[in-house]
């Protein structure tokens, strides 16, 4: 029998989402002193074909938010299961995820990581708050495609790719 929670129990609202597995994706940008910045995203969504829009959630406590509040730009980078390093590279302290040489400078001046499957740069055209977090849209203006693999996927607290069914 299925067990049944109510909206205020978090540890089931989490768990739920824990069963749930996402694509991983990884949004960079420039603070407002030129500093890169960048997290790893879990809710990527295309938005529309025409024109290309993609959206993207983040907490407005995050440590990149004041970067995303400030630019009009942004990339959207979505990760295959070879980036896993990435991911977690861009999971860690702030002040490390861009020490190394896993990215370079790309359009706008904004940090491209090496190696993904595709990156695409974007033009913010809203925030959406709602609560602590915002919605954000970005029309995406120009991008590339890597290598084609797996893509990684976060699902109970780890990294995973997916494996046929057949």
């Amino acid at each position: 029998m299925d067990e049944i929670f109510a909206a205020d129990d978090v540890a089931a609202f989490r768990q739920a989402f824990r069963r749930h597995a996402a694509g991983v994706a990884i949004v960079t940008a420039r603070d407002t002193d030129g500093t890169p910045v960048g997290f790893t995203a879990t809710s990527l969504a295309s938005l529309a074909a025409v024109p290309p829009l993609a959206t993207f959630n983040m907490a407005r406590v995050a440590s990149a938010w004041h970067a995303i509040e400030n630019t009009d730009h942004v990339v959207i980078h979505m990760l295959g299961s070879r980036d896993r390093h990435l991911a977690q590279k861009l999971s860690a302290e702030a002040s490390e995820r861009f020490e190394g040489d896993h990215w370079h400078e790309g359009p706008y001046g904004l940090p491209v990581l090496d190696g993904v499957t595709a990156w695409m740069v974007g033009r913010i055209v809203r925030r959406i708050p709602v609560e602590d977090n915002a919605i954000v849209a970005v029309q995406i203006e120009q991008g590339a495609l890597g290598d084609e693999d797996a893509p990684l996927l976060y699902h109970e607290r780890g990294y995973h790719a997916p494996r046929p069914l057949d």
